[in-house]
């Protein structure tokens, strides 16, 4: 079932003797990642705005990057969806999720603001976690001046950024002093014990490997303690109740599968309206794609109506 776009993908790949992604050292892993925007992504769309800001956070400065959607009147209040990119807490900053952003962007009709969280092995666990949570505290406070509605406020992300996102959904809720109205959580990491059977099944040979899932956790997190910590591994959380809505989306052939899934059913026996959505024969990563990934386009346009559809009014 594999969709032959992403086989072919996988296919070129070995051909042109990409290194794996654990063989290299982190920096090598960032640059790699970073060029390959150019064989999958689509090009960058035109949107109204875009300009890098900074927030202040616990650990220094934050980057962020701020998009209005092509169209949209300047003086206008629109709702807003802070991003987390994904990348394992390792790889991966505003550039490599540039157009994800901008797509999102224009077809939801949201400003977006794009967080450059602290990764590993620079910064352990849970620094991006207390990035994100400052980062989007002050979108929040900065409200009025980006022209963006603080209570239709959505938080998203993909892979070690969908775990973000719901940490934060989950954070806010217990402090009370940041609603969220939605989180959009595409491939999410939810269990550190890496036990689910779909990182078995689909654990090597379709590009996140669980080689390369145990690197990530490793320049992540240095103490096996922590894997027991919600913040790493969320499907741990037993309160869940009184969340945001929802949307989980997950690949066929990811190893993060089958945890995305019992996530969104963690979140639904907890009452919380969500949706789940599984593109069987892709794979993970496969979101930002759309370059050569027809599924990603489509998956991209879903995010983006399940996004305005929430955020509306």
């Amino acid at each position: 079932m594999l969709h032959p776009q992403a086989k072919a993908l996988i296919d070129l790949l070995i051909e042109k003797g990409v290194p794996p992604t654990h063989t290299l050292p982190h920096t090598d892993a960032r640059r790699y990642y970073r060029e390959r925007r150019a064989i999958t992504q689509p090009v960058p769309g035109e949107v109204a705005q875009v300009r890098d800001l900074s927030a202040e956070g616990p650990h220094g400065p934050i980057p962020l990057r701020y998009y209005r959607p092509l169209g949209s009147d300047a003086a206008a209040v629109l709702p807003v969806l802070v991003y987390y990119h994904g990348g394992g807490w390792t790889i991966g900053d505003l550039d490599t999720h540039d157009t994800l952003c901008r797509e999102l962007c224009n077809l939801s009709g949201c400003a977006v603001v794009a967080v450059d969280y602290r990764m590993g092995p620079e910064h352990r666990f849970p620094a991006a976690v207390d990035d994100v949570l400052a980062a989007t505290r002050w979108v929040r406070r900065q409200a009025a001046a980006l022209k963006v509605d603080a209570d239709r406020l959505a938080v998203g992300g993909d892979s070690a950024g969908g775990n973000l996102a719901a940490v934060v959904s989950i954070a806010a809720r217990d402090a009370g002093d940041l609603p969220i109205a939605f989180q959009l959580l595409i491939y999410p990491a939810t269990d550190q014990r890496r036990g689910h059977a779909s990182h078995t099944t689909n654990g090597q040979g379709y590009l996140l490997t669980r080689d390369s899932i145990t690197y990530f956790h490793d320049h992540y997190i240095d103490d096996a303690k922590h894997d027991l910590d919600w913040r790493a591994s969320l499907l741990l959380r037993e309160d869940l109740e009184g969340l945001p809505p929802a949307l989980v989306l997950t690949a066929g052939y990811d190893p993060l599968r089958d945890e995305g899934l019992d996530y969104a059913r963690a979140l639904t026996d907890a009452g919380n309206r969500t949706a789940y959505v599984c593109f069987e024969r892709q794979i993970h990563g496969f979101v930002t794609m759309g370059r050569i990934l027809d599924e990603a386009n489509s998956a991209v346009a879903l995010c983006a109506a399940e996004l305005r559809r929430a955020l509306k009014p």
